[in-house]
């Protein structure tokens, strides 16, 4: 009998698809992406992202190089711009120090390493650094998000009140460590917290996961 995690993602990925997710033209834009978004919805990112784009810059020394208060003016359709200027240039040091500007080089590192390193960057939180290691890595980490809380919170599976490495740590308990697997789900956790799952007026009785929830009469927390 598939579990409960695994029931729900049968059901998503039935009525969404597979989402082709995180979107970015290489590794080193989805890193870049990762850190842009904070705070910002994507079609901000992908303005700022297209800035980056055609001032050629879109490689970790030549954005490194770029003077902070140019690099801030180009990324500052995805707001707080200087904010995240600094953030993309401690992380970019790091990259280039460590790794001598190789992302090849920087993914051959072990998860729990290269983790740890991302944690240490300043403002560099768990969900960016599990964002970039995912989805620019490939690596088996799960992410979580907003989405995902509400989501598992609103079926009983966790508490309000459970924390980032809590909800973490029930997926990755759960579910075999497959990187595609993550992509796929946490993807569509955002697909149904998006279109259904709403902090507002939630559609639960039209949600593919409506089935799932404690107040159908089927207590079935995923």
């Amino acid at each position: 009998m598939p579990s409960p995690l695994s029931s729900a993602y049968e059901r998503l990925l039935a009525a969404f698809g597979p989402q082709h997710w995180w979107p970015g033209d290489s590794p080193f834009e989805i890193m870049v992406g990762a850190v842009l978004v904070q705070n910002t919805a994507w079609r901000n990112v992908e303005r700022a992202i297209n800035n980056l784009r055609e001032a050629g810059v879109m490689n970790p020394r030549a954005l490194y190089a770029l003077p902070p208060a140019e690099l801030a003016e180009l990324i500052r359709p995805a707001g707080y711009f200087q904010v995240k200027a600094k953030r993309l240039r401690n992380l970019l040091k790091v990259v280039i120090d460590e790794y001598d500007g190789s992302l090849d080089a920087m993914y051959e590192t072990s998860l729990e390493i290269l983790r740890e390193q991302l944690l240490a960057i300043h403002g560099i939180g768990p969900e960016t650094a599990d964002a970039i290691l995912l989805y620019g890595g490939g690596l088996a980490t799960f992410v979580v998000d907003t989405y995902t809380h509400r989501v598992l919170a609103r079926h009983g599976s966790i508490g309000y009140d459970a924390d980032y490495h809590e909800i973490k740590d029930y997926f990755e308990s759960a579910l075999p460590a497959d990187a595609k697997l993550y992509n796929e789900y946490h993807a569509l956790l955002v697909r149904v917290g998006k279109e259904f799952c709403r902090k507002t007026e939630p559609q639960c009785n039209t949600c593919p996961l409506a089935i799932m929830l404690p107040a159908s009469g089927i207590v079935q927390p995923f």
